[in-house]
């Protein structure tokens, strides 16, 4: 009956058999020689691939890392930038204030030696005039002599000497 049953559908159990040794045979060459190479480059490639995307992942990491070190830095030098310029600025006023003093310790050092030399010279021009006011005065008397000797007294002339001295 099984005979029978095969050849309704027209199959030959020998070519069946053969057809199916050859279909054995090729799977299992093709499994050795083609599907498990392939397979191992496939692996290879995901394994890449992969590769490539941990070490993409971690270099995306560490750029965000490098990022924010340097934000850091950047306000580490602004911030130390603005300590420099305060720090300036206290010492630009700290010297201004320092000159301003010179200057005024200068500015007064040379009026004082203004007042001194202008007060030496008027001591100096009233010498003068005391001076001459001797000899003028000398004159006077000596004219006053020749015309009047007896009415000349020299406690007068001491006198007026004395009063012009103590108008100074």
């Amino acid at each position: 009956m099984e005979a029978s049953f095969l050849e309704q559908f027209g199959i030959d159990w020998k070519l069946f058999l053969s057809q199916l040794i050859n279909f054995v045979v090729i799977l299992i060459v093709l499994r050795f020689f083609v599907y498990k190479p392939v397979l191992k480059i496939i692996k290879e490639r995901n394994k890449k691939i992969q590769e490539g995307l941990d070490k993409a992942k971690e270099a995306g990491i560490r750029l965000h890392e490098v990022d924010q070190i340097a934000k850091e830095k950047i306000r580490e030098a602004n911030n130390e930038a603005i300590s420099i310029m305060n720090a300036t600025q206290l010492k630009a006023k700290e010297l201004e204030n320092s000159l301003q003093q010179k200057i005024e310790q200068s500015h007064l050092r040379s009026q004082k030696e203004l007042e001194e030399n202008y007060k030496k010279q008027q001591t100096q021009a009233q010498e003068v005039v005391f001076k001459n006011a001797v000899d003028l005065v000398k004159k006077t008397i000596i004219k006053t002599v020749q015309l009047k000797p007896a009415d000349i007294d020299d406690s007068l002339i001491v006198k007026a000497i004395e009063s012009i001295k103590n108008e100074k």
